[in-house]
Protein backbone atom coordinates (compact mmCIF):
# COMPACT_ATOMS: atom_id res chain seq x y z
CA UNK A 1 0.00 0.00 0.00
CA UNK A 2 3.08 2.30 0.68
CA UNK A 3 4.20 2.74 -2.47
CA UNK A 4 0.37 3.15 -3.99
CA UNK A 5 0.07 6.24 -1.47
CA UNK A 6 3.36 7.52 -2.52
CA UNK A 7 2.26 7.74 -6.06
CA UNK A 8 -1.15 9.40 -5.07
CA UNK A 9 0.92 11.90 -2.97
CA UNK A 10 3.44 12.68 -6.12
CA UNK A 11 0.44 12.79 -8.39
CA UNK A 12 -1.34 15.32 -6.37
CA UNK A 13 2.23 17.16 -6.31
CA UNK A 14 2.53 17.10 -9.88
CA UNK A 15 -1.75 18.01 -10.84
CA UNK A 16 -1.84 20.96 -8.39
CA UNK A 17 0.15 23.08 -10.46
CA UNK A 18 -1.30 22.14 -13.70
CA UNK A 19 -5.10 22.56 -11.92
CA UNK A 20 -4.00 25.87 -11.03
CA UNK A 21 -2.87 26.88 -14.24
CA UNK A 22 -6.05 25.65 -16.12
CA UNK A 23 -7.99 27.86 -13.85
CA UNK A 24 -6.90 30.62 -15.90
CA UNK A 25 -8.43 30.65 -19.29
CA UNK A 26 -7.21 32.82 -21.83
CA UNK A 27 -10.06 35.64 -22.42
CA UNK A 28 -10.40 38.97 -24.36
CA UNK A 29 -12.95 39.76 -22.51
CA UNK A 30 -11.04 42.84 -20.43
CA UNK A 31 -13.59 41.77 -16.87
CA UNK A 32 -11.54 38.48 -16.70
CA UNK A 33 -8.54 40.44 -16.51
CA UNK A 34 -6.50 39.99 -13.04
CA UNK A 35 -5.38 42.86 -11.31
CA UNK A 36 -1.98 43.72 -10.52
CA UNK A 37 1.37 45.22 -11.90
CA UNK A 38 2.69 43.99 -15.20
CA UNK A 39 6.11 44.46 -16.71
CA UNK A 40 6.60 44.86 -20.51
CA UNK A 41 7.92 41.99 -22.22
CA UNK A 42 10.21 43.61 -24.20
CA UNK A 43 10.90 40.29 -26.77
CA UNK A 44 7.47 40.18 -27.74
CA UNK A 45 6.27 44.36 -27.75
CA UNK A 46 7.37 46.21 -30.74
CA UNK A 47 6.57 50.07 -31.54
CA UNK A 48 6.58 50.51 -35.16
CA UNK A 49 6.45 54.14 -36.80
CA UNK A 50 5.27 55.29 -40.29
CA UNK A 51 5.97 58.48 -42.14
CA UNK A 52 5.11 60.00 -45.55
CA UNK A 53 8.85 60.23 -47.74
CA UNK A 54 8.40 62.68 -50.19
CA UNK A 55 5.11 61.36 -51.06
CA UNK A 56 6.52 58.27 -52.92
CA UNK A 57 5.86 56.44 -50.40
CA UNK A 58 5.18 55.43 -46.66
CA UNK A 59 8.47 54.65 -44.93
CA UNK A 60 8.14 52.31 -41.76
CA UNK A 61 10.66 51.19 -38.81
CA UNK A 62 11.09 50.32 -35.47
CA UNK A 63 11.61 50.85 -31.64
CA UNK A 64 13.10 47.22 -30.72
CA UNK A 65 13.19 47.92 -27.06
CA UNK A 66 11.25 49.61 -24.63
CA UNK A 67 10.37 49.56 -20.93
CA UNK A 68 6.78 49.99 -19.32
CA UNK A 69 5.21 49.22 -16.34
CA UNK A 70 0.96 49.19 -16.01
CA UNK A 71 -0.87 48.68 -12.96
CA UNK A 72 -4.50 47.67 -13.96
CA UNK A 73 -7.43 47.00 -12.40
CA UNK A 74 -10.56 46.36 -14.52
CA UNK A 75 -13.21 47.18 -12.00
CA UNK A 76 -10.86 50.79 -11.76
CA UNK A 77 -9.95 51.09 -15.15
CA UNK A 78 -9.57 54.68 -14.78
CA UNK A 79 -7.21 54.03 -11.86
CA UNK A 80 -4.88 51.98 -13.92
CA UNK A 81 -1.11 53.64 -14.58
CA UNK A 82 1.59 53.52 -17.48
CA UNK A 83 4.73 54.53 -17.54
CA UNK A 84 7.13 53.94 -20.70
CA UNK A 85 10.91 54.21 -21.35
CA UNK A 86 12.15 54.21 -24.96
CA UNK A 87 15.51 52.84 -26.10
CA UNK A 88 15.76 55.48 -29.27
CA UNK A 89 19.27 53.66 -30.12
CA UNK A 90 17.16 50.72 -30.79
CA UNK A 91 15.11 52.01 -33.83
CA UNK A 92 15.65 50.16 -36.97
CA UNK A 93 14.73 49.69 -40.81
CA UNK A 94 16.76 47.28 -42.02
CA UNK A 95 18.70 49.61 -43.59
CA UNK A 96 22.29 50.60 -41.34
CA UNK A 97 22.47 54.35 -43.71
CA UNK A 98 19.21 55.10 -43.04
CA UNK A 99 18.94 54.14 -39.19
CA UNK A 100 22.53 56.81 -38.86
CA UNK A 101 20.23 59.42 -40.44
CA UNK A 102 17.01 58.85 -38.78
CA UNK A 103 19.54 58.56 -35.11
CA UNK A 104 20.99 61.77 -36.23
CA UNK A 105 21.05 65.48 -34.99
CA UNK A 106 18.70 66.01 -38.28
CA UNK A 107 15.62 63.54 -36.48
CA UNK A 108 15.91 61.55 -33.12
CA UNK A 109 19.39 62.98 -32.33
CA UNK A 110 19.98 60.09 -29.88
CA UNK A 111 23.31 60.63 -28.99
CA UNK A 112 22.04 63.84 -26.47
CA UNK A 113 18.31 61.99 -26.46
CA UNK A 114 19.07 58.04 -25.38
CA UNK A 115 15.46 57.50 -24.36
CA UNK A 116 11.72 59.12 -25.17
CA UNK A 117 9.10 58.43 -22.59
CA UNK A 118 5.62 58.53 -21.68
CA UNK A 119 3.63 58.87 -18.57
CA UNK A 120 -0.32 58.25 -18.59
CA UNK A 121 -2.25 60.79 -16.87
CA UNK A 122 -5.47 59.38 -17.92
CA UNK A 123 -7.21 56.21 -19.02
CA UNK A 124 -10.71 56.66 -20.51
CA UNK A 125 -12.75 53.77 -21.65
CA UNK A 126 -14.24 53.90 -24.94
CA UNK A 127 -15.46 50.94 -26.06
CA UNK A 128 -16.10 47.00 -24.68
CA UNK A 129 -12.35 46.31 -24.98
CA UNK A 130 -10.85 49.51 -26.14
CA UNK A 131 -9.97 52.95 -24.02
CA UNK A 132 -8.29 56.04 -24.53
CA UNK A 133 -4.33 56.49 -23.28
CA UNK A 134 -4.13 60.54 -22.48
CA UNK A 135 -0.67 61.10 -21.40
CA UNK A 136 2.91 63.16 -21.68
CA UNK A 137 5.10 61.76 -24.00
CA UNK A 138 8.73 63.58 -23.99
CA UNK A 139 10.58 62.93 -27.18
CA UNK A 140 13.86 65.21 -28.48
CA UNK A 141 13.97 66.64 -25.29
CA UNK A 142 10.24 68.45 -25.77
CA UNK A 143 7.46 67.30 -23.68
CA UNK A 144 3.85 67.63 -25.05
CA UNK A 145 0.46 65.56 -24.65
CA UNK A 146 -0.39 62.45 -26.62
CA UNK A 147 -3.15 59.87 -26.62
CA UNK A 148 -3.06 56.37 -27.28
CA UNK A 149 -6.06 54.47 -28.81
CA UNK A 150 -5.71 51.26 -27.48
CA UNK A 151 -7.16 47.42 -27.73
CA UNK A 152 -7.36 44.96 -25.17
CA UNK A 153 -6.10 41.62 -26.81
CA UNK A 154 -5.88 38.89 -24.38
CA UNK A 155 -5.28 37.96 -20.78
CA UNK A 156 -3.63 34.87 -19.52
CA UNK A 157 -0.84 32.35 -20.89
CA UNK A 158 1.00 31.01 -23.61
CA UNK A 159 2.21 27.37 -23.72
CA UNK A 160 5.57 27.79 -23.41
CA UNK A 161 5.37 30.46 -20.34
CA UNK A 162 3.06 29.91 -17.25
CA UNK A 163 3.42 33.72 -16.06
CA UNK A 164 -0.24 35.59 -16.24
CA UNK A 165 0.27 38.12 -19.45
CA UNK A 166 -1.58 40.70 -20.71
CA UNK A 167 -1.80 41.77 -24.84
CA UNK A 168 -3.05 45.25 -25.82
CA UNK A 169 -2.49 47.04 -29.65
CA UNK A 170 -2.12 50.81 -30.07
CA UNK A 171 -1.80 53.50 -32.66
CA UNK A 172 -1.14 57.45 -31.91
CA UNK A 173 -0.20 60.17 -34.15
CA UNK A 174 2.10 62.57 -33.49
CA UNK A 175 3.83 65.93 -35.64
CA UNK A 176 7.74 65.97 -35.45
CA UNK A 177 7.42 69.64 -35.69
CA UNK A 178 6.03 69.79 -32.48
CA UNK A 179 9.35 68.11 -30.81
CA UNK A 180 11.62 70.08 -32.84
CA UNK A 181 12.52 67.84 -35.54
CA UNK A 182 12.08 70.11 -38.51
CA UNK A 183 14.65 69.02 -41.04
CA UNK A 184 13.17 68.38 -44.73
CA UNK A 185 9.78 69.86 -43.68
CA UNK A 186 7.54 69.94 -45.90
CA UNK A 187 8.52 67.31 -48.72
CA UNK A 188 9.30 65.21 -45.94
CA UNK A 189 6.15 63.89 -43.88
CA UNK A 190 5.05 66.14 -40.88
CA UNK A 191 2.73 63.19 -39.31
CA UNK A 192 4.08 60.67 -37.78
CA UNK A 193 1.76 57.34 -37.03
CA UNK A 194 3.05 54.66 -34.21
CA UNK A 195 1.45 51.15 -34.28
CA UNK A 196 2.10 49.46 -30.96
CA UNK A 197 2.20 46.05 -29.79
CA UNK A 198 2.28 45.41 -25.93
CA UNK A 199 2.71 42.24 -24.04
CA UNK A 200 2.98 42.62 -20.15
CA UNK A 201 3.87 39.70 -17.75
CA UNK A 202 2.17 40.43 -14.04
CA UNK A 203 4.84 40.53 -11.69
CA UNK A 204 4.59 38.52 -8.13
Amino acid sequence: MRPLVLAAVLGLAVAAPLCARAQTTNSADPAAVQAGTFKLDPGHSKITWSVNHFGFSTYIGQFGHADATLTLDPKTLAAATLEVTVDTASLGTLNPALDNQVKSKNFLDVAQFATATFHATKVTRTGDRTADIAGDLTLHGVTRPLTVRATFVMGGRNPVDPTYRLGFAGTATLKRSDYGMTYLLPSLGDEVTLTIEAEFRKQP
